[in-house]
């Protein structure tokens, strides 16, 4: 079963705005413990969720050695709460309310490129991934300490229209606006990958995954060896990546014990004597191996829920 074959299991918005208020009223460790119940009861009912969290964590354990990523029950079941306990800290990265003291970045001089970068007005394009919580990255862009210009960046986010609708529209609901806008990734076309060209060339920021392959473009990919293993990949993000010509930046935000997050970059540096196709390869293999490198750092953090090794 792909990942865009899955049902949403969230809470109806309603119940998922009750918890909103607890936040309000009760705090972070409130919603956390709720977070820590529902993680609880969705694997445990659950067979689909605890037949890929064993199956994922196997090849990840037979890859890495792990001890973390040993496919015990409880670390299947601690890969599931760490999942639950993010979309706390989603909620509150959309909510402004996520605190930028708790993210830091493996180089310091990363973040010293990309706010030099940002400042002067030059387009980024991050591909990402779901490993970590790419969303506390909103708290570090909104950061108005951060900026020279009085108007932060826009951002420019992909998502899936037909997953997670629910709680994405609770996120709207509880959002405080800023400057971005959103593209379903099922839509991408031509139009799309001029207008995002045009948004980079005036200083906007992209983010989009290259780590899982969207409904409607499941036979758009490449074959990479992950993990030992052979899975698909999303050719179009990185041949928009690559059309855009703007600077391209792998990017993961990793969850610390003590709550804070670490973000780990890495730019994308094309070979001049390389055509187009061969730099288009050796993005997805350079791609590839951040990927693998993450995981070895986090792989309870690994946020793939369904056979991605298929």
């Amino acid at each position: 079963m792909k990942w865009y074959q899955q049902k949403e299991q969230a809470a109806g918005v309603k119940r998922l705005l009750v918890t909103w208020y607890i936040y309000n009223l009760f705090g972070k460790k409130a919603v956390q413990m709720i977070a820590f119940f529902v993680s609880l009861c969705a694997f445990t009912f659950s067979k689909q969720i605890r037949k890929y969290t064993k199956k994922n964590l196997a090849i990840i354990y037979e890859y890495t050695k792990n001890p973390q990523a040993k496919p015990t029950l409880i670390n299947r079941y601690k890969n599931v709460l760490n999942y639950a306990l993010s979309l706390v800290d989603k909620m509150e990265t959309y909510a402004r309310t996520f605190d930028i003291k708790k993210l830091d970045f493996s180089q310091e001089t990363d973040k010293d490129e990309l706010l030099d970068l940002m400042n002067n007005k030059k387009g980024i394009f991050f591909i990402c991934s779901h490993i970590g919580n790419i969303e506390v990255l909103r708290t570090f862009i909104s950061n108005p300490d951060n900026f020279v210009w009085p108007v932060n960046p826009h951002v420019n986010i992909f998502l899936s229209k037909n997953q997670c609708k629910v709680f994405n529209h609770f996120l709207d609901k509880i959002s405080v606006k800023t400057n971005f806008s959103a593209y379903p990734v099922e839509d991408i076309d031509v139009s799309t990958a001029v207008n995002i060209q045009e948004r980079l060339h005036k200083g906007d920021i992209v983010f989009l995954a290259g780590d899982r392959v969207s409904s409607g473009t499941s036979n758009v990919t490449f074959n990479a060896d992950f993990l030992n293993k052979k899975v698909d990949f999303p050719v179009g993000t990185f041949k928009l990546a690559q059309l855009t010509e703007a600077p391209v930046y792998f990017i993961c935000a990793i969850k610390a014990k003590n709550g804070t997050y670490k973000i780990y970059v890495q730019k994308f540096n094309p070979d001049n004597n390389m055509t187009k196709k061969q730099n288009l390869l050796k993005m997805q293999q350079d791609y590839t191996d951040f990927l693998q490198q993450m995981v070895k750092t986090a792989p309870l953090q690994f946020y793939h829920f369904y056979d991605l090794f298929d």
